[in-house]
């Protein structure tokens, strides 16, 4: 954790002082008799002293679904501690581990937290959830499985870019998923292995814009070229692109000029914040050093279901050797494997005439 001083807040937000709505000094004794409620355990919040106040409260914090979390300015700054109903003050209060991993519980309505501890299970469908819900944010557009940044800005002056390159790092770094959704194009311009970026008109999610550019691309005449020119002359010159076509090869560069502008240069403040959210736990050098190693944690990657991966799942516990069970057990297994071939070969056309004639009763037998 940072140096210097921390204070406690409310689930809302505000400062611990005092009881709320009295002028009573907080006590983990009096709260819990002014929450009125038999809980076990509070959860209550803490941060630095510095940047409570820089920054303005937020009006719920993360016991909310992760859908809602975007806005907060208290993503990065603030840990939840918990406090046992045995506990006599604040020294007692449960400490994060030393090392800052991440400890996740989901509250109900009425405030109840689950029980039982963190192992990794809460984070990971925590994280997920987080990851699931920024695909569909506004600082995003484009295909589910291949998405660019967009600049919104609203979602600029809220600083939306910073924190969901954070919240991905964040995600990725404590063994959640990442966002699976970035164009593989975007992405290797994201970590510098592209200089410019190489993106098909398809890609553009604006209509008109995209219908324009196609038929800029498909002229096949000079006079054909220079009329489409003029006719999205607007378009072109918002873009800095806009010129005199002398020959049919200049289409090229002025598609591709447009393209650049439309993914990046249009877009260049939100691909810096949002490089340096990502930059959180240096995760964005190590996207930089190994990019083939988290290419499908940033974008979406289709896996082939096989025999060899469905039998992978599954870890068989056999009996004793040379038991009667263990050679059943041997024989059972072998069916098993040989179905997986068989509705692979279905799946994929592959020809197993032999284990189409085994049958469901004998795999089970």
């Amino acid at each position: 954790m940072e140096d210097g001083e921390y204070v406690l807040l409310y689930p809302d937000g505000s400062q611990i002082k005092n009881i709320p709505g009295t002028d009573t000094p907080f006590t983990i004794g009096e709260y819990k008799e002014a929450i009125g409620k038999a809980y076990q355990r509070i959860t209550l919040y803490i941060c630095t002293l510095e940047d409570l106040l820089s920054k303005s409260q937020p009006q719920h914090l993360r016991h909310q679904h992760p859908s809602h979390l975007m806005g907060n300015v208290y993503t990065h700054i603030y840990a939840p501690i918990t406090i046992d109903s045995s506990s006599s003050d604040l020294e007692e209060v449960e400490k994060l581990p030393e090392k800052d991993s991440m400890m996740v519980k989901f509250t109900d309505d009425a405030g109840l937290t689950e029980e039982a501890l963190d192992s990794g299970g809460p984070t990971r469908e925590f994280l997920t959830l987080l990851m699931d819900s920024i695909k569909t944010r506004r600082v995003f557009e484009g295909k589910d499985n291949a998405k660019y940044l967009s600049f919104d800005s609203k979602a600029a002056e809220d600083n939306e870019y910073f924190h969901i390159g954070r919240m991905i790092a964040v995600s990725i770094v404590h063994g959640g998923p990442g966002p699976r959704c970035l164009s593989p194009n975007f992405f290797l311009y994201l970590i510098g292995k592209v200089k410019t970026l190489e993106a098909p008109i398809e890609d553009i999610p604006d209509d008109e814009v995209k219908r324009g550019l196609l038929e800029i691309q498909n002229a096949t005449w000079l006079s054909k070229l220079q009329e489409l020119t003029e006719k999205y002359s607007s378009m072109l010159q918002t873009a800095g692109c806009y010129r005199f076509m002398k020959t049919l090869e200049d289409k090229k560069k002025v598609v591709d000029d447009y393209i650049q502008w439309y993914f990046i240069y249009r877009n260049h403040v939100s691909i810096q914040r949002f490089k340096e959210g990502l930059a959180t736990l240096d995760f964005v050098n190590a996207l930089e050093q190994h990019p083939s190693l988290f290419f499908s944690f940033m974008c979406y990657t289709e896996t082939k279901l096989t025999a060899d991966a469905v039998e992978n799942i599954f870890h068989v516990q056999f009996s004793q050797p040379g038991s009667t069970n263990r050679q059943e057990e041997a024989r059972v297994l072998s069916y098993w494997r040989d179905y997986l071939l068989y509705l692979e070969g279905i799946i994929y056309g592959y020809n197993y005439k032999k284990c189409a004639e085994l049958s469901q009763q004998q795999i089970v037998r």
